[in-house]
Parts: C-alpha cells; structure tokens; sequence
C-alpha cells in the first residue's frame, strides 16, 4: 500500500501542484513570447519549447487527477506513479536546463557585455520575468518529482 502524502495523484494537493506548474509555465511562455528580441537566442528558444512541454504534462497529469477526484479514482497502481516519475523526470531535466541556460543568457547580455543597455529594443526586464516563471514552474514540478519518488519507493 502506497502512503498519501502531500502531492500525491488524485489528491487536492496534487491538482494545485500541476496547476502552479501550468500557470507558471504557460506565463513564461506569454512573457518571453512578448518581449521583443527573444529569437535571438537559442536559450530563450529552447526555454520556450522545454516549458510548451512542460504546459502539456502538467495540464494532462491536472485533468487525470480532476478525473480522479471527480470519480473517486485510485491512482495509487505502480505503473501509473512509474510513468509519472519519469515523466517528472524529463520535464523536470529539460526545465531546470532551460531556465538555467536562459539565465546564464541573462547574465552575459547583463552583466558582461551591456548587451541590454547597448540594445535598447531587446525587452531585457521581461526576458529576466519569464525566466524566474520558469524557475518557479520547475520548483513546483521539483516538489512534484520528489513526492512521485518516494511513492515508488514505498511501493
């Protein structure tokens, strides 16, 4: 029997998680998309698609637990939190190497070459925003990750 722990598929708990990850991964991906100059690095590209696939997992694991809660279904089988975790796993990876090679972007354009005073058109404050959405959204799938583990580890 698999213990219930904060988080965990098919609880209250683990529909805000998925839900925190959607919203902050979807306003990354509005603020970036806003911000005019974005194409110009590969970072901000690749932060862009790495958190359009995190959008899709975490709004798909969202509606499998409305489902659950709504139906009064048990998530707890062995191959269900299997694929979560390794889900969690990829998203989480790609995620924290996005924001990371994002932010290392940020710090070249901001501290080491006065790319942002030089270019004024590039939208620099909003580049730095969806870069801290995108920390956030990979802070919540963390905690999610975390819990999925320990859960199979419980099994």
């Amino acid at each position: 029997m698999m213990k219930e722990l904060f988080g965990s598929p098919g609880r209250k708990s683990g529909l805000i998680l998925r839900i925190g990850q959607c919203v902050f991964a979807s306003a990354s991906i509005g603020v970036m998309t806003s911000a005019s100059g974005f194409s110009t690095a590969t970072a901000f590209c690749y932060l862009i698609a790495s958190m359009g696939l995190q959008v899709l997992w975490s709004f798909g694991l969202a509606c499998l637990d409305i489902h659950a809660l709504r139906f009064n279904k048990d998530l707890y089988n062995h191959i269900v939190v299997s694929l979560f975790v390794v889900g969690d796993w990829v998203t989480a990876t790609l995620s924290l190497a996005a924001a990371c090679s994002s932010a290392g972007v940020m710090v070249l354009f901001t501290k080491d070459t006065n790319f942002c005073i030089v270019k004024t058109k590039f939208s620099c404050g909003m580049f730095q925003i969806s870069i801290a959405f995108a920390f956030m959204s990979w802070f919540l799938l963390a905690i999610s990750s975390y819990i999925m583990f320990w859960l199979v580890a419980s099994i």
